[in-house]
């Protein structure tokens, strides 16, 4: 069978690769073994996997694709984050991030080719949404980073290229895979999806068994600010953000991070903490302060130092948890609001 033919191996759960072998008169209880070779040997030659037969071996072999994502470039930072552009088999191009910590390994995983927020200050909205990412698309990336670094990643932030909650379904596929004890293994409290607030499905996620953490891409405290800074806005004002993290957190006892990226003269002011806590008040919520990074093709500018850690001594001052968030990257514009699906060193800002 030629390779374009082939099930693509990244694309099936534990339960459809038990489905699947049981359609073809094999055990299911191989499926556990081909996930643990696959996910946890990186072992993505069928002849190589020595517990199982050769009759299965052979079929594995015919039957699926374990080909991973075509690296197109990799950039280095200053701080040792990498960059990667991939190429998918439609020849589109996204980027995903890895990020070294004391703690781990972590990758900043893209969920669309482009993205529809259109979010003023975002490099990513620049190219609109061409299509979702499938499964196997959005396990690939994780994946391919562990296997060409020879890492374990530890940490996953659905947080790079589009709007993880408009690509519902295949990403809650995504985080129940890489959990999974003979997938990746990733800890629950080790995965975070970001969204720009769609609330019916923050809604739906509050209800689903997984319990990764949850951050809420707020940016400003007051409805004609976000507005103007976040169109998703019109449809689902902070009244309705706020309603549906509660009922998140009634459901899950899971705290809700929420995100604010500092614009100069723009929502970085006094008025602007005051609102911020006000609206955070009495909830179980910590704010992730943001610095923002440049966009050439954006007016904002950053917010300096001084009055970043301002921001956040008052909001703590008034009760509210809150960090400034270290930034990684920003010189291979592989920082927050910075992807946007490079793909010519020579012409770093182009793209595709």
């Amino acid at each position: 069978m030629g390779e374009a033919n082939r099930v693509n191996f990244y694309g099936l759960s534990l339960l459809e690769l038990e489905e699947y072998l049981l359609r073809h008169d094999f055990k299911k209880f191989h499926a556990g073994q081909i996930f643990e070779w696959v996910y946890q040997k990186r072992m993505i030659d069928p002849e190589h996997m020595t517990n199982l037969s050769k009759c299965l071996r052979t079929f594995l072999n015919d039957t699926f694709s374990f080909s991973l994502l075509e690296i197109q470039t990799i950039h280095e930072s200053e701080d040792q984050t990498k960059k990667y552009l991939f190429k998918l088999e439609d020849g589109h191009l996204i980027e995903s991030v890895l990020m070294r910590h004391d703690y781990g390994n972590s990758v900043c995983v893209t969920s669309q080719v482009g993205c529809n927020m259109g979010c003023a200050f975002c490099a990513s909205g620049l190219a609109k949404k061409v299509r979702n990412l499938s499964l196997e698309e959005l396990v690939g990336q994780v994946v391919a980073i562990g296997t060409n670094e020879q890492i374990r990643v530890s940490h996953v932030v659905v947080m790079g290229t589009g709007e993880p909650f408009d690509n519902y379904e295949a990403i809650v596929r995504f985080i129940a895979l890489i959990n999974h004890d003979k997938g990746l293994a990733i800890g629950q409290r080790h995965i975070t999806v970001s969204t720009a607030g769609i609330v019916p499905k923050i809604m739906a996620y509050a209800n689903e068994p997984i319990r990764s953490n949850l951050a809420i891409s707020l940016h400003a405290p007051n409805d004609q600010l976000r507005t103007r800074l976040m169109p998703i806005n019109k449809s689902y004002p902070i009244r309705k953000i706020l309603e549906a993290t509660d009922y998140y957190f009634s459901k899950t006892s899971r705290r809700v991070t929420f995100e604010y990226v500092l614009l100069k003269g723009v929502n970085d002011q006094k008025e602007h903490i005051d609102q911020l806590a006000k609206l955070m008040k009495g909830r179980n919520a910590y704010v992730n302060v943001i610095p923002y990074n440049v966009v050439k093709e954006f007016a904002f500018l950053p917010t300096d130092n001084a009055q970043a850690m301002i921001f956040v001594d008052g909001l703590m001052k008034q009760g509210i948890q809150a960090t400034l968030r270290k930034e990684q990257g920003s010189d291979i514009a592989a920082a927050c609001g910075q992807l946007r699906r490079r793909w010519d060193s020579k012409n770093p800002d182009d793209c595709d």
